[in-house]
């Protein structure tokens, strides 16, 4: 199938402003040993013989317990080995795969994270079948949205694909998520807790346009309320909990929250500049290196709230962040404020993107500059007051994964906030 799909062609047009719109995946499960079952939530979407894309470690860790599940229910599931970028090469190397197997797959089955998955879902297109999602980490809302992020092979941001459809199936086993490092459902508080500000931009501009080049939603707006109301309520309860490796009340809303709610809320709420300033960061390889999406979010989302004026939100949001532990400052995702170059390379190209034109007034390069280094300087004076020990402790162990595994790295090196 042609790739080349715009929700705006069908939503938006000259009446766009009259018109809302909301996307959804069709099916969404998620408890513990979730994966267990999964051999009675495909045959909903798919028929007998699916592929399973998984890393090399996600086969390792998981590939005996899902052919178990899917054999169970007497279906067949074929592996592909994921390479780790969802690039263009990499989804035709993938395609590949599928046609030197003979017999078709009637759907693709993405086992790992935000970027595995988001290559499952431009294979599926391809190929014109449906897609579900099993993601081990709980650090993006990529498994429940209908677009996906395509990056050139040296893992610089390329573009993005949109679906007319989103995953047929979600299937979030939080016995799976509790026991990955807990740096990855707190980075993926960063972008749920993006998503209420953001939505709450694009409400109440009236020119503001969702990702479906339509208006938002009540139930996409309510939802994005949600996600940070729940991560303020148990944000730091479902860390702790995860950095525990169990499964509690609390971990189960927070991993709802960064995966469904946050999913449906930004894609049909609309996002704004915090988006844009996380994808402008990626341009910076050390930071791009260094840091997960959702960090690279929170980031921006503080650079958003200074930019719209909003001096209590912006403070509520950074001492969350550094009680959670998310990045406040620029000096935690390897940057400098006295690097003005480096700042106006990432404000030039996050104006680049559509949604910088969400915000109620016009941003500038110059304005956005400011506003991250009015945002470093808040999340300096927070961070000295609240402490980085939690900041520091996620990362002694963990290093930025996006397929779903991690390696080893030593304590942070991190110097003091500047």
């Amino acid at each position: 199938m042609d790739p080349a799909y715009d929700p705006a062609d069908v939503f938006g047009g000259a009446r766009a402003g009259l018109r809302r719109a909301l996307i959804a995946p069709a099916r969404y499960v998620q408890g513990p040993d979730v994966w267990d079952e999964l051999g009675r939530y495909l045959p909903l979407a798919a028929g007998a013989r699916v592929a399973l894309l998984w890393s090399r470690g996600g086969e390792a860790r998981f590939g005996l317990r899902l052919r178990d599940a899917l054999a169970a229910a007497a279906l067949e599931g074929m592996g592909v080995r994921f390479g780790g970028e969802c690039s263009l090469a990499e989804i035709d190397r993938v395609l590949g795969r599928l046609g030197e197997a003979g017999a078709p797959v009637e759907a693709v089955v993405a086992v790992g994270g935000g970027k595995c998955i988001d290559a499952a879902k431009a294979v599926a297109w391809r190929v014109g079948v449906a897609v579900a999602a099993c993601p081990s980490i709980a650090s993006t809302d990529a498994p429940c949205s209908a677009l996906a992020v395509i990056y050139s092979d040296d893992g610089s941001p390329a573009g993005a694909e949109r679906y007319p459809d989103g995953p047929a199936v979600v299937a979030v086993d939080t016995s799976v998520i509790a026991r990955a490092p807990a740096r990855y459902l707190v980075a993926g508080m960063g972008d749920a807790l993006a998503t209420r500000y953001e939505a709450r931009t694009c409400v109440g501009n009236p020119e503001a346009r969702s990702g479906l080049g339509a208006r938002p939603t009540l139930a996409a707006a309510v939802i994005a309320e949600a996600c940070a109301t729940t991560l303020y309520a148990d944000g730091v309860a479902a860390r702790d909990a995860a950095e525990r490796g169990e499964v509690t009340a609390a971990l189960e809303r927070v991993v709802e929250v960064n995966t469904l709610l946050s999913g449906i809320g930004f894609e049909s709420g609309g996002v704004a500049a915090a988006h844009c300033v996380a994808s402008g960061l990626t341009a910076l390889p050390r930071v791009r290196e260094r840091a997960l999406h959702g960090e690279l979010v929170a980031i921006g989302l503080l650079a958003q709230l200074v930019l719209e004026d909003t001096p209590d939100d912006a403070r509520r949001v950074a001492g969350f962040c550094a009680e959670v532990g998310l990045p406040v400052h620029l000096g935690q995702i390897g940057l400098e404020p006295e690097a003005r170059a480096d700042l106006r390379s990432v404000a030039e190209r996050a104006l680049t993107l559509p949604f910088a034109a969400n915000e109620p007034f016009p941003v500038t390069v110059p304005a956005l500059v400011d506003a991250l280094l009015d945002a470093h300087a808040l999340g300096v004076e927070v961070s000295a007051q609240a402490g980085d020990a939690p900041y520091r402790r996620l990362r002694a162990g963990t290093a930025p994964a996006d397929d779903g595994s991690s390696r080893a790295v030593g304590p942070s090196r991190e110097g003091p906030p500047r």
